[in-house]
């Protein structure tokens, strides 16, 4: 096939281009690299199944030759990134998935839209299944990203009931692993960069809220899974094991065998209490569940960032 990823250079775009590339697809991936990052996709550099386009999706989408799927990834996905960027944030998932769906139209094309968990807000039920509104502020800082998401999910379905659009939608919970960068702002980089560095490790709160992690080689192959399936609502993917922050803070500190100690700061306004997928429509519809666990996982990734600190 020959399928197009928006975001294709950042952490899961670019992991995706090359399962893709890996699969025997043609890949061109775009992306105005606000959040991603050319390192991220050189390895590709004069492999001539792959072509880099540095394009803004939410301005029209020029893209030549036909297309079997357009993949939909380009946001910024950390509270860093998109309380820095909320006009931006806003935009790419409005303007940006419009002229996404108009070009899968066009090119009478399968799109899969990369969702996420913040659909569900700060949830009132819990774990969290797709049937489930949500409970989101749409005026708090987070908005920008948890209703950009919603509308993105809106339009993807008015294309897909008045276009004809075959579409897929896959809500992505709490992802991590190689390439994800150290400053985003995100649980996972934060904790493993303070506790290489030997500094403390600074949890929210007192650390009760819950999250649930999942490694980014089960979260590409639900998606494939999802791309391929005939399913056109929502799925959630993501990894069923749910830990607080502060365990997760200390299987850090266990993991990498660092001896920082642990700091509390206050809790970001409408940060959610919990979260954890209710994955029984991935496993009923597309035989799918995790496979890599969250030690070997961590594993994998303090191993991808420890050479940027040399002194541990």
């Amino acid at each position: 096939m020959r399928i197009l990823v928006t975001g294709g250079a950042g952490f899961l775009g670019s992991h995706l281009c090359d399962f893709l590339l890996g699969q025997g697809h043609e890949v061109i991936g775009i992306d105005n690299l606000i959040t991603g990052s050319i390192e991220n996709i050189s390895h590709l550099s004069g492999n001539e199944r792959f072509r880099f386009i540095k394009h803004d999706v939410t301005e029209y989408i020029f893209v030549p030759g036909p297309l079997d799927a357009v993949l939909h990834f380009a946001s910024p996905a950390s509270p860093v990134d998109y309380l820095e960027y909320p006009i931006q944030t806003l935009k790419v998932g409005s303007l940006g998935t419009h002229k996404a769906l108009g070009l899968a139209k066009e090119k009478k094309a399968r799109f899969l839209l990369a969702s996420t968990s913040e659909v569900y807000g700060d949830p009132q039920i819990h774990p969290q299944h797709e049937e489930y509104w949500g409970h989101v502020n749409p005026i708090g800082p987070r908005g920008v990203y948890d209703e950009a998401k919603r509308f993105a999910e809106a339009i993807t379905m008015a294309y897909h009931r008045y276009h004809g659009v075959r579409t897929r939608i896959v809500r992505i919970f709490n992802t991590y692993g190689p390439r994800m960068r150290l400053n985003d702002g995100r649980v996972v980089p934060n904790f493993i960069a303070q506790a290489l560095a030997g500094k403390p490790l600074t949890v929210f709160g007192d650390g009760s809220q819950t999250r649930s992690f999942c490694y980014y080689t089960d979260l590409i192959d639900g998606i494939h899974r999802l791309l391929t399936s005939d399913v056109d609502t929502p799925v959630n993917i993501g990894n069923p094991g749910e830990y607080s922050i502060l365990e997760f803070a200390r299987k850090i500190l266990e993991i990498t065998g660092s001896r920082s100690e642990i700091v509390y700061e206050k809790l970001p306004e409408d940060d959610p209490k919990v979260r954890q997928p209710d994955i029984s429509k991935a496993r009923k519809l597309l035989g799918w569940e995790p496979r890599v666990s969250l030690d070997e996982g961590l594993r994998r990734t303090i191993d991808f960032f420890r050479p940027s600190f040399p002194a541990n």
